[in-house]
């Protein structure tokens, strides 16, 4: 199926019932992910390794695997996750453009720490945590702009 066939099949059956905060629930329930794992470029990448184990860290991500050099073409690679690598950057600095990741948090003091934490490893203010009711209602976010300039966010759906 081509990318336009899939968008002429429109929502899903029944619709989205309440907009975003429906679909942010709907993810909850199902338990199922949409990726697997994510990776880009990065212009430095001991500063962007240095800058990601600090601003992670206060969500439980943590660097799991670093790919050995013989295997890679000699390209820098690690990987980060809770349980298995699923947040990947490398050496090369071969994304441009805009970018934006969001990694779940299970409580708004995590946001914050996050948010605190980053800002501590360099990274620049990007959206102070706080609600984004214009998401949903429940919406807590924080978010930072990295070494390279990618936008990184965390969030909380979490009812206060």
């Amino acid at each position: 199926m081509s990318a336009n066939e899939a968008l002429e099949l429109g929502p899903p059956p029944g619709g989205v019932k309440d907009g975003p905060r429906e679909v942010f629930a709907m993810t909850v329930k199902k338990g199922r992910e949409m990726f697997d794992h994510l990776g880009f470029g990065v212009t430095d990448f001991q500063r962007a390794v240095d800058f990601y184990d600090r601003a992670l860290a206060p969500l439980g991500i943590k660097r799991l695997y670093t790919v050995p050099p013989e295997h890679s073409g000699g390209v820098e690679a690690t990987g980060y996750g809770v349980t298995r690598p699923q947040f990947w950057i490398s050496g090369g600095g071969d994304t441009f453009g805009r970018l934006h990741v969001c990694f779940a948090a299970s409580s708004r003091a995590m946001v914050e720490a996050f948010h605190a934490e980053a800002l501590a490893a360099g990274g620049r203010d990007n959206g102070p945590p706080g609600l984004r009711p214009h998401y949903h209602p429940d919406y807590y976010g924080a978010f930072v702009l990295d070494p390279d300039g990618f936008n990184v966010e965390a969030v909380c759906h979490t009812p206060a």
